[in-house]
């Protein structure tokens, strides 16, 4: 029997992954080993009573007897909090969901690398933040990692069978966020909730408001250098309203290779869960008749700042993406709580990694994870002092 755990399992990726599970067999095709939540008590105990899961694991410390509670009489042992985070990820699985937003998902994605099997990679701070050690960590224990973003699962369905020599180019497509169509000086004051309402897909707050932002999109396009191997200036990035299609593919005998697909994140996981072999999925067919056009634009580089702060990251490398990764939570913090405005987030990424590149150490390579943290602690003290600064002027 398969051994699976899942990491982040009461967010949308991991939701979705829980959904498959349970539609393929449940607790009679897989032995769920660990899965793990933030705050969310009731699905994490949903999820491990329905998967009969070994393990079950809540972030909040203070809510440990809560989810005992919620697991009595059942065999799933309870746990709490970031160590007990990291020793789920110490018990070897076949197939891992890395799905914990943010870089409190690097760590146990990291940790779980060290059985060889599977990691499905929906985490995208992990490539970002400690691409280079991921990679090596994953190739010295025979472990492969599959994209579980739609774009990138989207570039790895389209090069299948393909020479990754003979790519020209790369375009990761991206729905423009729920300001899409606002005027550039609405922009500033964008709400929380307004922010949080995504067009197309349905997120976390977090992600929702990362994708407004274009900070996912920034993050994506990183991650596409990291996974693939693909120069800077050969990924390109479109605004497809519709995100139906995922990523093109362009080789060059002129030829694209695209991946169209209902804007459903179980497709992704369902083809990582699965891989190599393809299985029914419970997702929408597209109509495309019915659909009637595609649109596609270039993105404004005054409108999404975050994409050009991608590019400098890239050419910085590093430990510029944990730099950049750590800046980009502590102004999406500022932005939930209140203290700046949508449009400040940007500016506050771009005023860490100045600071940081002037101190020096910023294009150090990320050797070790305390190598990375460090940077992230540093990055999240550094954008601290110039948040306060903001709200202070």
């Amino acid at each position: 029997m398969r051994s699976v755990s899942v990491f982040g399992a009461t967010g949308s990726i991991g939701q979705g992954t829980v959904d498959l599970l349970l539609r393929q067999g449940g607790p009679a095709a897989y032995r769920t080993v660990a899965l793990t939540g933030g705050r969310n008590v009731v699905l994490l105990a949903q999820a491990a009573r329905a998967l009969r899961a070994e393990l079950a694991v809540i972030a909040e410390e203070a809510l440990l007897p809560d989810l005992r509670a919620a697991l009595a009489g059942t065999a799933t042992e309870a746990a709490a909090g970031a160590r007990a985070l990291a020793e789920a990820a110490d018990r070897p699985a076949d197939w891992v969901m890395s799905g914990i937003i943010g870089a409190a998902g690097l760590v146990p994605g990291l940790r779980a690398l060290a059985h060889g099997g599977t990691l499905a990679l929906a985490n995208k701070e992990s490539l970002v933040s400690a691409g280079p050690l991921m990679l090596a960590t994953a190739a010295r224990h025979g472990t492969r990692i599959l994209p579980v973003d739609s774009e990138h699962s989207a570039i790895f369905q389209s090069l299948a069978g393909e020479d990754i020599g003979a790519v020209e180019a790369v375009t990761i497509t991206a729905s423009g966020g729920a300001f899409r169509d606002w005027p550039i000086d609405r922009l500033a004051r964008a709400s929380v909730a307004e922010a949080s309402t995504h067009p197309n897909w349905a997120m976390g707050q977090r992600i929702t408001i990362d994708s407004a932002s274009m900070f996912n999109k920034a993050m994506e396009v990183i991650e596409t250098q990291a996974f693939f191997g693909i120069e800077p200036e050969r990924i390109r990035v479109l605004i497809h309203p519709e995100s139906m299609l995922h990523a093109l593919v362009s080789f060059r005998d002129g030829g694209m290779i695209g991946h169209l697909g209902a804007p459903d994140m179980r497709h992704a996981i369902g083809y990582a869960l699965n891989w190599p072999v393809r299985r029914t999925l419970p997702v929408a067919r597209l109509d495309l008749a019915a659909v009637g056009a595609l649109h596609f634009a270039a993105p404004d580089p005054v409108r999404y700042p975050a994409l050009g702060l991608a590019r400098a990251v890239m050419a910085t490398g590093g430990l510029a993406g944990a730099a950049f990764t750590a800046a980009k939570e502590a102004a999406l913090d500022a932005f939930i709580a209140g203290r700046i405005g949508f449009v400040a987030m940007a500016p506050v990424v771009e005023e860490v990694l100045s600071r940081l590149s002037a101190a020096g150490g910023l294009g150090n390579p990320a050797e070790t994870l305390d190598t990375v943290l460090d940077m992230d602690a540093e990055a999240r003290r550094l954008a601290g002092r110039v948040i306060d600064a903001m709200t202070q002027s």
